[in-house]
């Protein structure tokens, strides 16, 4: 906390511009008590220029989340809390290793509604024993609860992690790409019925619940991350803290910070534009990208796209290319076909 604290007081030069979101995430944020979240928060106040309705959202699992957590988060200056749910089946739980059970789920989640109206909760899918039924449930009892926004994510299998040994052993079933395709579509049908807008390829929010704070990474903003590890882009450059706690506490001790940045070529910052643009019902600026870094880069990107805007994969409207939404189970592979090399 103190290191942390230090961090916040020597960057704050970086930031000159109005703080709109300020995020706890990352390991459990929700470990800090009501006193400690509201302290980094008057600190922010103090040194950086902290809009008047800023989000303030905290990240936390289910099992974190007992009614005395919860009713002390209600009084904090937190407003949004953001709850690895991932899934209400146990048999999921257990696949992805996870800490919580499916009724500590369902309780956090009674609980939370209570005493707040912004909450956002993960989803998993692509999970092998995950059947279509199952997944509808999911999905189902989400929409009962209220809530009103979703991150949707196919389940990835991290190397060196429990689940990678559990596959690799033959413990457990590997995910099968044909079946976590159908899940995403399932998701984007069942949430589309219930008024969700999927504003991103893995977030689907009711109108006015778009995460405020992760639409400004996608749409380039410049932002400020503190913390072992954390990463903060200024448009520029892109710098990223040690992830070894004992060397980050030991360095802010002398008033410096150890972390490293690279600067962006022009390269990197289109590519970027495309990646995250393409993820997004904003899509990506062609006028933006030619009135930073020129027409020939428009031209070349254009060039690579042209098989996919023939077929109707991509589309130009208003200046900006877009990703149909029938087609965002490809955006990766697709995007990756877009970048560009050195012109």
């Amino acid at each position: 906390m103190n290191a942390i604290k230090k961090e916040l007081i020597l960057r704050k030069g970086e930031m000159a511009c109005q703080i709109d979101t300020v995020y706890f995430g990352g390991g459990t944020p929700s470990l800090l008590n009501t006193e400690e979240i509201n302290s980094l928060i008057d600190l922010i106040k103090e040194h950086y220029n902290l809009g008047t309705n800023p989000e303030i959202t905290l990240e936390a699992n289910p099992d974190d989340l007992s009614a005395s957590k919860i009713k002390e988060l209600a009084v904090s200056e937190v407003n949004r809390l953001s709850i690895g749910i991932q899934s209400f089946f146990d048999k999921d739980l257990k696949y992805m290793n996870r800490a919580h059970t499916a009724i500590e789920a369902k309780k956090s989640l009674e609980l939370a509604t209570r005493y707040f109206d912004n909450i956002s909760i993960d989803l998993i899918y692509g999970l092998p024993d995950l059947t279509e039924s199952d997944w509808k449930e999911n999905l189902d009892h989400t929409f009962d609860m209220g809530i009103q926004h979703i991150s949707s994510y196919a389940l990835t299998v991290e190397p060196k992690t429990a689940l990678d040994h559990f596959i690799k052993s033959g413990k457990y079933q590997a995910p099968v790409d044909s079946l976590t395709e159908k899940h995403f579509k399932i998701l984007q049908e069942e949430t589309k019925k219930q008024h969700y807008i999927q504003y991103e390829i893995s977030n689907f929010g009711r109108e006015g619940f778009f995460s405020r704070h992760n639409t400004a990474y996608w749409k380039g903003i410049p932002y400020l991350g503190i913390g072992p590890s954390a990463h903060s882009y200024d448009g520029l450059y892109r710098s990223w803290n040690l992830a070894n706690n004992a060397k980050y506490i030991s360095a802010l001790q002398t008033n410096s910070l150890a972390s490293e940045k690279e600067l962006l070529t022009t390269e990197d910052m289109i590519n970027e534009s495309i990646m995250t643009g393409l993820r997004t019902i904003w899509g990506v600026s062609l006028l933006s990208i030619e009135e930073k870094h020129g027409e020939k880069y428009i031209k070349e990107m254009l060039l690579q796209a042209e098989k996919y805007l023939e077929k109707g994969i991509l589309s130009i409207e208003r200046e900006h290319l877009f990703l149909r939404p029938e087609s965002y189970f490809l955006a990766d592979g697709i995007s990756a076909d877009l970048f560009l090399l050195k012109v």
